[in-house]
C-alpha cells in the first residue's frame, strides 16, 4: 500500500511526522514544487518524500490535508479516482447552503468520483497530532466515517500502524456528522484530545 499527502501546511506535516515516526514511506506534494518542500520534508524523517502533484497522486491512499477551496484542483489532477482510497482530513468553513445542503466530506466526494472515501484525521489541531500518539496508559483516538466499510478498514489499519486508536463513526452522513466543521457549525467530536487503553 502506497500513501501520499496533499497538502503541506500544519496538518500534511503532522501527518508527515506520524508517518516518520514509524518509519513508513510517504509522498509529500501540494501546489508548490517538490523542491519547495524538499528541505521541510527531508528534515521530518528520510521516509517523507516531496514529490510533483501528479506523482504523489499516484499512491494508493491519498489525504487531503489542503484547506477546503482546493480540494477541486486535486480533484482534477487525475481523470479518474476508481481504486484509489481518499482520506478527507479538511475542516470546511464555508456555510452549508455553498455545499448543496451536503456534509463536508459528501460533497467532497462528489469531486472524487470512484474514489473511496474516508473522513479522517480532521478534528485533532496540527500540534497535537504531530505528538507522539502513544502515552502512557493509551493510543491518541482518531475518528473515522464512510459509506464504505472496507475503505474504513484500511484506514482503520493505517491509523493503527501509526501508533493511533481508530474509533469507527459509521456513515458519513450519521456519525461522520459528529466530526464535521461546516460554517460555524462544529461536530461535537472536534477537538476532543482522548485515548482508548489497548484491548
Amino acid at each position: 500500500m502506497s500513501y501520499a499527502i496533499v497538502g503541506f501546511g500544519k496538518i500534511g506535516q503532522a501527518l508527515a511526522h506520524a508517518f516518520a515516526r514509524k518509519n513508513i514511506d510517504v509522498t509529500v506534494a501540494s501546489h508548490r514544487p517538490p523542491e519547495a518542500l524538499a528541505p521541510r520534508a527531508q528534515a521530518i524523517g528520510p521516509t517523507v518524500v516531496a514529490k510533483s502533484l501528479r506523482d504523489a497522486l499516484e499512491a494508493d491512499t491519498i489525504i487531503l490535508a489542503v484547506p477546503f477551496g482546493e480540494h477541486l484542483e486535486v480533484a482534477n489532477a487525475l481523470p479518474s479516482w476508481k481504486g484509489k482510497t481518499v482520506i478527507d482530513a479538511m475542516n470546511a468553513l464555508v456555510p452549508l447552503d455553498e455545499m448543496d445542503g451536503l456534509l463536508s466530506s459528501a460533497f467532497v466526494a462528489k469531486a472524487f468520483t470512484g474514489a473511496k472515501l474516508v473522513k479522517g484525521f480532521n478534528h485533532l489541531i496540527a500540534a497535537t497530532l504531530a505528538a507522539d500518539p502513544i502515552v502512557e496508559g493509551g493510543h491518541r483516538v482518531v475518528f473515522l466515517s464512510s459509506d464504505d466499510e472496507d475503505a474504513t478498514a484500511s484506514v482503520a489499519a493505517l491509523a493503527k500502524q501509526l501508533g493511533f486508536a481508530p474509533v469507527k463513526l459509521g456513515k458519513l452522513n450519521e456519525g461522520g456528522a459528529l466530526v464535521h466543521a461546516r460554517g460555524r457549525t462544529w461536530g461535537p467530536l472536534i477537538f476532543q484530545d482522548l485515548f482508548k487503553k489497548e484491548q
